[in-house]
């Protein structure tokens, strides 16, 4: 087995301990005008932090997805972001503890967790399935799920560094078997659960697949700048090659290209049927202002990622590559801001400040726990055999 002849971590003063400084004070400052907005507005801080927990929590999930996919599968791709994925699902106290808020405000986001839903026959017939009780007792098991899987892919993966025994990488393949069919299913629910139940007339049975997609590409976007600015430093130059980011880079298309697959489905089908409780979701999203951004999704989440990173050249250039990522975490957050908040606005597009700072709020810190979780750990597995020495 060949060794990573250094045990890579971050400098004091590297470029990422710098961002992670600078994303606290922005995040401490999103976080300040998000609660002068609850007290000032309690409804529309609550649909603008929903949106922007949503957003977050696709990395953190979206991380535990692709380091499975790894574990299973193999290869240096995986190898050289493994402890950037593994610093995205350590995240996932701090996204639990930021789901209180959502809880408090469960009666004044969600129609059937208000009295009168009862009143509905078709909300009453879902009663069984939603109901605040229920729906707690889910996210509980939720975030426990995920907590333990990622738990392990941790400890193992750090057994994996201190010794040559295959055994703690057979016990990550094993748990990631497993652990891949658990998460696309608790993704599922906790999909329907937070998001789609905000219109429970209305569902679909690949909306959980689109939602796991779309964490993917957010997760994919958010480390491939991480590797991109590691990659400048001549020591992580030697493991974080131009055909390593050329292989990120080909995932990255086929998760957008997946997730633009599984959209267009639901669309189409929807569309076609023209079913009375279906259509209106769409009708709801592609009239009264929201077109634009329905419009700017199928350009920036789809259209243009798709022709660029058909470029091997693009492809296997770290800063290009890593510019392309940046846009396209733009255009996810674009995508589930589409997504949500028309549930609450279906007559005219709305958008509000407190959009912006519950973002960059939650963001801020959120991408501070991130870089902080980075500082502790080796950049790089050191004793993992796919990251030999290229030609080697």
């Amino acid at each position: 087995m060949t060794h990573v002849p250094m045990d890579l971590r971050l400098a004091p003063d590297h470029a990422l301990t710098r961002v992670r400084r600078t994303a606290l004070v922005v995040g401490v400052a999103g976080l300040a005008v998000s609660a002068v907005g609850a007290f000032l507005s309690p409804p529309q801080f609550l649909r603008s932090y929903l949106v922007a927990y949503l957003f977050w929590l696709g990395v953190p999930l979206g991380s535990l997805a692709i380091l499975m996919i790894n574990h299973i599968t193999g290869g240096a791709w995986g190898a050289i972001v493994r402890r950037i994925l593994e610093s995205g699902t350590r995240t996932l106290p701090l996204m639990a503890i930021a789901f209180v808020p959502i809880v408090v405000g469960l009666r004044a986001l969600y129609p059937w967790a208000q009295p009168a839903a009862l009143d509905d026959p078709l909300l009453a017939h879902k009663h069984v399935y939603l109901n605040v009780p229920f729906f707690l007792g889910r996210a509980v098991f939720y975030f426990a799920a995920w907590m333990v899987v990622a738990h392990f892919l941790n400890r193992w993966s750090l057994e994996q560094d201190a010794t040559d025994d295959p055994a703690p990488a057979h016990r990550l393949e094993q748990l990631s078997r497993g652990g891949l069919l658990l998460l696309g299913l608790t993704m599922t629910f906790a999909s329907i659960d937070w998001a789609m139940s905000l219109e429970p007339r209305w569902f679909s049975t690949i909306y959980g697949v689109i939602f796991m997609g779309g964490s993917v590409v957010t997760a994919f976007a958010v480390v491939i700048p991480v590797a991109a600015v590691l990659a400048a430093d001549p020591p992580a130059r030697e493991v974080m090659t131009p055909s390593r980011f050329h292989d990120l880079g080909k995932l990255l298309l086929a998760f957008v290209m997946l997730w633009a697959y599984f959209s267009y489905s639901q669309f189409l089908i929807i569309w076609s049927a023209n079913l009375p409780e279906e259509v209106p979701w769409y009708v709801a999203r592609l009239h009264g202002g929201w077109q634009w951004p329905a419009l700017a999704i199928v350009v920036f989440h789809f259209a243009l990622p798709f022709l660029v990173l058909l470029s091997r050249d693009v492809k296997r250039r770290a800063r290009t590559l890593a510019v392309v990522a940046l846009a396209l975490v733009v255009a996810r957050f674009l995508d589930v801001f589409w997504l949500v908040t028309p549930a609450f606005s279906p007559e005219h597009l709305s958008v509000h400040a407190l959009d912006a700072a519950a973002v960059l709020g939650l963001g801020g810190v959120w991408v501070a726990l991130f870089l902080r979780q980075l500082e502790d750990r080796p950049l790089v597995p050191l004793r993992d055999p796919s990251l030999a020495p290229e030609g080697a």
